[in-house]
């Protein structure tokens, strides 16, 4: 990892509401993330974690404080600016995979691509690449009540990797699955980050924050602390030497 910063948050707070119905989510929010880091986000409901990701991925903005991504200070730009970072350089995976029921794998995969305007040539055949490299490509043509839920969150994470982004921010992307196939989704995103993707991961459960080579604990609004992840992150990720 490099030691430059990919995101940075200082002083970060965020408050809901006016008056005596305010309530602040964030109350003073310092954290950095390098480039080619793993970090898992934990902390119980209401300590903040989600309200961070939301800066984060800029589907919110902070009430105060200083957001720089890649150097540009986000709190600074338009909805409209805002919008295109995210397009550009974020990847998004959910608990819920949020794949079209009626669509068929590469079809969902290429949706990203499609609001960027680009040709369905082109699309498709970026898309393919995205499923082949989630070891999916033989599954294309499949709708998701065709897959399991470990290959529709594989699809769901070709979708997020489609449009080759800097960060891969993952919203508990265990959540639906067994321990099995949890285990098998932690796995290759250590693969992904082995190859250089930065990932963030909201999680609450602890067997899947130690794939992370970091965890940030949240509390009260705030970092309470951050350490390292429990397991060999070269084991977490199968590489083989």
């Amino acid at each position: 990892m490099s030691e430059q910063p990919i995101i940075e948050l200082k002083g970060i707070t965020k408050t809901f509401g006016t008056g005596e119905a305010a309530f602040q989510a964030l109350k003073g929010v310092d954290l950095a993330i390098l480039r080619g880091d793993f970090v898992a986000v934990m902390g119980p409901s209401g300590s903040g974690k989600s309200t961070t990701m939301n800066i984060l991925g800029c589907l919110d903005v902070p009430t105060s404080g200083v957001f720089r991504f890649l150097g540009t200070e986000v709190q600074t730009l338009n909805r409209d600016q805002r919008s295109l970072l995210r397009r550009r350089y974020l990847g998004f995976v959910f608990q819920g995979f949020n794949l079209l029921a009626r669509t068929t794998a590469v079809e969902n995969v290429e949706l990203p691509l499609l609001y960027r305007g680009m040709g369905k040539a082109e699309r498709r055949a970026a898309a393919m690449r995205a499923l082949d490299r989630v070891g999916l490509g033989p599954w294309a043509d499949h709708t998701p009540a065709e897959l399991s839920g470990g290959q529709q969150q594989r699809v769901a994470i070709a979708r997020a990797l489609v449009t080759d982004p800097e960060v891969l921010l993952a919203d508990e992307p265990t959540g639906n699955l067994d321990s099995e196939r949890s285990v098998e989704i932690m796995k290759f995103l250590a693969e992904l980050n082995a190859q250089g993707i930065t990932i963030l991961m909201v999680t609450h459960e602890p067997e899947m924050a130690a794939f992370a080579k970091t965890i940030v604990h949240f509390k009260d609004g705030l970092v309470e602390r951050i350490e390292r992840g429990s397991l060999s992150h070269e084991h977490a990720a199968g590489v083989q030497h």
